[in-house]
């Protein structure tokens, strides 16, 4: 396994060099003669709970695609890997500091229902009534922007259901039977990987590794994985939904600029990366140069755009 892991981070980026999206996981491994442990006990542990897919839908997905994700990462190499660093307190913190910035107005709780598109305006219907504006942003869901639009046109309707996503399970709790027998084994993200092949991954994080937390007794968030917690241990239950990918969504991600901006309409989301949360502020930043926001160089902060919607909103 050593080996062929070793061989893996060796080889693998010279798929980078073609633009195509190459084979599947499961057909490049089987072809370069990677053996089984390395594939069930390395390789597909660690795809699966990074994008929390069933293990034959990671066999499934483009390897130069997961190749690129190492890539970026620095995740195709032994020593000197870098130190992932997670923000203090949990995404919410970093939310909060947004929303204390910003100068647009907020409603909550004010649910969109559908979302038609005019010559000179895009109709927006919500729990507010029907309002007009000049240019609607869906920051959601692929599935759920499809959902919003009742005037959806057949390249919409290719390029977003291309890009599905699927539901998690996510249960936080202080039942330890789910990670390692071994306490020194325990890491931040513990794969655990079901006999069936088709069934849901799972993964549970140790939140007092993954963020710093002290506990007399350790939390822990696990994916997909229920059944087999206390139910006594049990704090909170959640359903998060993740994006699914395949070559058919590779394909629709190339596929962008047939319908952003197009009918007033841009599209905003994670899936149009890897599913992360950066990617999600990735796109975000790409619609607002759209419009005339520009970010020299690396993002250092969200000010810009915000202050570009106060000007619109104006």
């Amino acid at each position: 396994m050593v080996r062929d892991l070793m061989r893996f981070y060796r080889e693998a980026p010279a798929l980078l060099i073609s633009s195509a999206t190459g084979p599947t996981l499961g057909d490049y491994l089987r072809e370069q003669g990677y053996g089984a442990a390395f594939r069930d006990e390395h390789l597909v542990p660690m795809a699966s709970a990074l994008w929390s897919s069933p293990r034959t839908q990671i066999l499934g997905f483009p390897v130069r695609y997961l190749v690129q994700f190492m890539a970026n990462h620095q995740m195709l190499q032994i020593a000197d890997r870098p130190q992932w660093r997670v923000v203090e307190g949990g995404s919410s913190n970093y939310v909060q500091a947004l929303r204390a910035r910003w100068p647009v107005r907020e409603r909550l709780n004010c649910a969109v229902r559908a979302i038609r598109r005019h010559t000179a305006s895009v109709a927006v219907d919500s729990a507010a009534g029907i309002e007009h504006f000049d240019h609607v942003v869906l920051a959601c869901h692929s599935d759920q922007a499809l959902a919003l639009l009742s005037d959806v046109n057949e390249c919409e309707r290719s390029i977003l259901a291309a890009m599905p996503y699927q539901a998690n399970d996510t249960v936080l709790h202080t039942d330890t039977s789910v990670l390692p027998v071994c306490r020194q084994a325990w890491a931040a993200w513990n794969a655990w990987l079901p006999r069936d092949p088709d069934a849901a991954c799972t993964v549970s994080y140790c939140m007092n590794l993954l963020q710093g937390i002290e506990s007399p007794e350790p939390f822990v968030v696990t994916l997909n994985r229920s059944a087999a917690i206390n139910p006594d241990k049990v704090l909170s239950r959640m359903t998060y939904h993740h994006p699914v990918y395949s070559h058919a969504s590779v394909a629709a991600q190339a596929r962008k600029s047939e319908i952003q901006g197009r009918r007033r309409t841009w599209f905003a989301g994670a899936y149009w990366g890897w599913g992360f949360h950066e990617d999600g502020m990735r796109s975000a930043v790409e619609v607002a140069g759209a419009h005339g926001v520009h970010w020299p160089g690396e993002i250092e902060t969200v000010q810009p755009v915000l202050d570009h919607a106060e000007r619109s909103a104006a």
